[in-house]
């Protein structure tokens, strides 16, 4: 069947007036809104909606096409019943429906003001792709620009576009409003309802960022998706500077050491193996705090993922280069930093917005039929102020900013946790072990020398003594932990047993 009539109404007007004059060349006509007309009537002949509602556009632009003269066009099947009801109310059918909607995603960009977000919620767009969709074995619906010239192409060679073409631009147009729904949606879930009131129903929407070059393993295939209007600094909107395409690893570790580093407001930097810090340390400049890192377990950092909250400078990269890195991730990079790091054609170079600190929101992990879903392990600021000195003797103020460092550490490692860590550092880190005595021998083993005047910090209560014991005897001086065993007592004995200091958090950073 023959397009003769085309709905033309779009925000992005990208390539629209080619579009329409080619149309009109093929002896097409032209219907278009006041805002599309406008552009159009200097090129191509247009009717008017409003010609054919018989009615103004009002309220702003609110109501333009909805109107049974427009919808009734669209919707009508090719039947001889259909077509004989259009003739009684003198509508004549419409064939091609090219629309795309109000920059929702783009206002709420620019802009948190909600009655502007408001007005940039189409209505009648929605409602014309829909119809053209509904009805795509009579009517082609366009909402992407970049189908214009495979329009056109299909046009010039016979007069109308295929069943084939039909049914992927209604797929494709029941997709597109799909995701401006859910776009307003989240908007909407975000500014009036708290994160920890979950939906009955979850949509999740994500766009595409690139093919990664592979999974888990290099037998798997991978891709990367980001959330649509994500305002974190995060390594989804991360923009690669250097190196080979990125991996699922890659990406996954990025993120590890990205969000560790957040949490400080000092010069801080980290490196990540398989999702856990291997080092982690502040420092005066990020040149010392990579330094610092780095020493935490030089074994552990080859092959690393490196995060830092501060531009890299010529120091830091000279340290960096000097020994096998995989990825790093930070704010910028000065001109000379990424010279020294260019000269390593596979190190992957990330640079992420500013930084800022953790937002609230909700935490999700994938399992085979479904997808849990938590509010994010965010507490601003630690107030030590809450926290509670259990033992006899309490800590020293060097005590209490190892305490603190670790503590942060520690919620980026995979339970069970311990990190044994100083004022400026993490000197030992034990991840992911069965049992929290096995993880405080791996944190000892790796500080060595360095665990003596060390505090040991426990994402998870302890619930024995035999921590306490191990780090006593490799001079550790005081404990953090959430605390709520049924043993405190006798763990915190331990504890005075020992003259360490022990506190209680209340709060336990368990990180599966």
């Amino acid at each position: 069947m023959a397009i003769k009539r085309a709905l033309i109404s779009v925000s992005d007007k990208s390539g629209i007036v080619d579009f329409a004059t080619k149309l009109h060349e093929m002896g097409i006509q032209i219907v278009a809104t006041g805002g599309t007309a406008e552009l159009l009537k200097d090129s191509v002949p247009v009717i008017t909606v409003s010609s054919i509602t018989k009615f103004p556009e009002m309220l702003d632009g609110r109501v333009k096409t909805l109107h049974p003269n427009i919808h009734a066009a669209i919707l009508a099947k090719r039947t001889p019943e259909h077509m004989k009801q259009l003739e009684e109310h003198k509508i004549v059918p419409i064939d091609l429906v090219v629309v795309n909607l109000y920059p929702f995603k783009k206002t709420i960009e620019e802009s948190d003001d909600l009655g502007r977000v408001l007005e940039n919620i189409d209505i009648g767009g929605v409602a014309l792709i829909r119809s053209a969709a509904k009805n795509y074995q009579d009517v082609a619906v366009v909402v992407n620009p970049s189908r214009y010239a495979e329009i056109i192409e299909e046009l010039e060679e016979g007069g109308d576009i295929s069943k084939t073409t039909r049914e992927r631009l209604a797929a494709e147009a029941f997709l597109h409003t799909a995701e401006y729904d859910d776009i307003i949606s989240s908007f909407l879930q975000r500014k009036f309802i708290s994160p920890e009131e979950f939906p009955r129903s979850l949509s999740l929407r994500y766009e595409k960022i690139q093919d990664l070059s592979y999974g888990e393993n290099p037998h798997q295939k991978a891709a990367f998706y980001r959330e649509p209007d994500v305002k974190e600094s995060c390594v989804a909107n991360a923009v690669q500077l250097h190196g080979k395409t990125l991996s699922f690893n890659n990406v996954y570790d990025a993120d590890s050491a990205l969000e560790l580093v957040k949490e400080f407001e000092e010069p801080t930097a980290t490196i990540i193996k398989h999702t856990n810090p291997c080092g982690a340390a502040i420092g005066k400049t990020i040149s010392e705090a990579y330094r610092k890192a780095y020493e935490t377990d030089t074994v552990s950092a080859y092959g690393g993922i490196v995060g830092l909250n501060r531009e890299v400078d010529k120091e830091t990269a000279e340290q960096i280069a000097s020994t096998f890195i995989e990825v790093v991730i930070a704010p910028g990079y000065t001109d000379e930093a990424l010279k020294i790091l260019e000269q390593k054609k596979n190190l992957r170079l990330l640079e992420t917005p500013p930084i800022t600190t953790p937002l609230p929101g909700w935490g999700m992990k994938k399992v085979v039929g479904g997808i849990l879903v938590e509010t994010k392990d965010v507490e601003g600021e630690i107030d030590p102020s809450q926290f509670k000195v259990v033992s006899k003797r309490k800590p020293t103020q060097t005590e209490w900013k190892a305490a603190l460092l670790g503590w942060k550490v520690a919620k980026h490692v995979k339970s069970n946790a311990i990190v044994l860590a100083t004022e400026d550092m993490a000197v030992g880190i034990g991840a992911g072990q069965m049992n929290r005595v096995d993880s405080a021998k791996i944190a000892i083993e790796k500080a060595g020398e360095k665990a003596k005047g060390s505090v040991l910090c426990s994402d998870g209560f302890i619930p024995f003594r035999d921590t306490v014991d191990e780090a006593a005897k490799v001079g550790v001086t005081a404990i953090i932990q959430p605390g709520g065993s049924v043993r405190d007592a006798e763990v915190t004995t331990a504890a005075d047993e020992n003259n360490m200091a022990m506190i209680h958090t209340g709060v336990r950073h368990f990180r599966h």
